[in-house]
């Protein structure tokens, strides 16, 4: 790692193993650093091709298992180049299946989870200036033993710090780290798209609501409903944590909607309590097609009935889940970063993906030794 001679920007060459969408790369942009060359191993066509939309000039390398070295130097496949680079930073976060909590804890038996040998691998051929390596909250007998193999104790950090979703996890890393990051008190209402942009897509049917709501012997867990467990309050809560089966919908991250379409209104109109919040698709005079929010007073009722001549009110109450953009806004990942594929596959590389708030203020102790 040098110092450009020119600009006296930090310039670097970076291995991200299991790239994923090249979170490591928006993080280290948003900290300022200068990459010359961002070498990713991954093999998901989707994430690839979000990386590859992005960031233009990322070099895939495909299967980790692939990679090769030698004399302490990535060798560049023909197709990239060919040729060695020193590496500077090695990232990466090896699949976590096997370590999960909310898995079945097969830690190193699982295949998927004895990839994070690769990154063992690479880190003692390759020997970069430094490393970071993040993985979910395990069983202490696990997390000794990457410990003992990466020589160094994991910093755990939660999401909800940076962001306004529960995210706890370890990462390893030789970067300094000499604090937490600061406490910017988000909370879900404040990533939340406007009401009016949101498709009927996002909401949750009768029938699943229903669902949600009933309770059984497997569920009984959650408590006395299915809903109890997932149902959460954008205006004092976290989000729950992404997973990549965002994209089923239910029971994972639903929340009620409680906000109100504007229908053409900056602000709910108000006289003397009541409390407009629309109008009504209805044919008609004005008056007749307003429609009153709770928490306001009703209107004189009037004796004609029929006709839609009665008062309409909105609970407001809808239960949805997160639409993709907002879920880019829990893992601070530019808005639209990943609209390049389908909605089931940004879910699924977000909740594969990292906080990368997260991952910058673990990247800035390369700068000078602190943060």
């Amino acid at each position: 790692m040098a110092f450009s001679s020119i600009s006296g920007e930090l310039v670097m060459n970076v291995l991200s193993l299991f790239d994923g969408m090249s979170c490591g790369r928006i993080a280290l942009e948003r900290c300022g650093f200068k990459v010359e060359n961002y070498f990713a191993s991954e093999i998901d066509k989707h994430a690839i091709k979000v990386s590859k939309a992005n960031y233009p000039d990322t070099v895939h390398l495909g299967d980790v298992t692939g990679v090769r070295t030698k004399n302490q130097m990535l060798v560049i496949p023909h197709e990239n180049g060919n040729g060695h680079q020193r590496i500077d930073l090695l990232i990466g976060g090896s699949p976590c299946q096997g370590f999960s909590f909310a898995g079945g804890q097969l830690a190193f038996d699982d295949p998927r989870s004895k990839l994070f040998f690769e990154y063992v691998r690479l880190l003692e051929e390759l020997k970069p200036r430094y490393f970071l390596l993040e993985n979910v909250t395990m069983k202490q007998q696990f997390q000794d033993i990457i410990t003992k193999m990466l020589g160094v104790k994991p910093v755990r950090i939660n999401s909800n710090l940076v962001s306004a979703q529960n995210r706890d996890r370890l990462y390893w890393t030789n970067i300094p780290v000499k604090s937490l990051p600061e406490n910017k008190r988000i909370y879900l209402k404040d990533i939340l798209q406007n009401v009016e942009d949101i498709g009927e897509e996002h909401y949750h049917s009768m029938k699943s609501v229903a669902y949600m709501e009933r309770g059984n012997d497997k569920w009984a867990q959650a408590g006395s409903r299915r809903a109890d467990g997932y149902e959460q309050t954008p205006e004092t809560e976290k989000s729950f944590t992404l997973t990549a089966n965002m994209h089923k919908g239910v029971p994972y991250n639903y929340f009620k909607e409680t906000r109100q379409m504007s229908f053409g209104f900056d602000e709910p109109e108000t006289n003397e309590g009541l409390v407009m919040a629309g109008q009504a698709d209805l044919k008609g005079h004005d008056y007749n097609r307003r429609v009153y929010h709770p928490d306001g007073k009703a209107p004189t009722l009037a004796a004609a009935s029929g006709g839609n001549l009665e008062p309409k009110v909105t609970d407001g109450l809808r239960w949805r889940k997160l639409t993709p953009l907002e879920c880019e806004r829990l893992q601070t990942v530019p808005d639209n970063y990943t609209n390049h594929v389908s909605n089931t596959q940004r879910y699924r590389m977000l909740g594969n993906g990292w906080t990368i708030d997260v991952i910058c203020h673990l990247l800035k102790g390369m700068k000078n030794g602190k943060n």
